[in-house]
């Protein structure tokens, strides 16, 4: 299983997004999962996530190596599943996605069972760390479910 997480910069929600994901694939034993994470815009590409995000997955007993990159036409060919938090995330990657690509192309919070609210709100302009917290929780459930739902039907 390959998986991509989005976002619209890769500083906040996909980096935490992919570190929740390789912690959780972990636990459950999923060693020939690839995951990793990417933005739709450059403004940070080369740089470290959110001081706000490493804080909040350190709080977690995680962290992340991760260095911000953009999305390519490629991803789409090479992951099974690629992960926007919102509509506008979603609205792009529907855009950047080449004709026949074989990724999966989901909102993240469609796993998040019966909550209502689907979107995982980008914390980054808010001050201080609680948005990031509530993203991460938003986050946890949603790969927990994600790898439930595969674990369960053999994929």
């Amino acid at each position: 299983m390959k998986i991509l997480f989005i976002c619209i910069g890769n500083s906040c929600r996909s980096p935490m997004a992919e570190s929740v994901m390789k912690s959780t694939a972990a636990r459950h034993n999923l060693t020939d999962w690839h995951i990793d994470s990417a933005a739709l815009r450059e403004w940070n590409v080369g740089r470290r996530p959110e001081e706000r995000a490493l804080a909040v997955l350190a709080e977690n007993g995680l962290s992340s190596d991760h260095v911000g990159r953009q999305i390519c036409p490629d991803d789409f060919r090479r992951f099974d599943y690629v992960f926007g938090m919102d509509e506008s995330n979603m609205a792009d990657l529907q855009e950047l996605a080449p004709v026949g690509c074989s990724a999966k192309i989901e909102l993240l919070g469609k796993y998040r069972g019966k909550e209502l609210d689907k979107i995982i709100i980008d914390p980054y302009f808010e001050h201080g760390i609680h948005g990031f917290r509530r993203c991460f929780d938003q986050i946890v459930i949603c790969c927990e479910n994600f790898v439930q739902m595969h674990c369960k039907a053999g994929l």
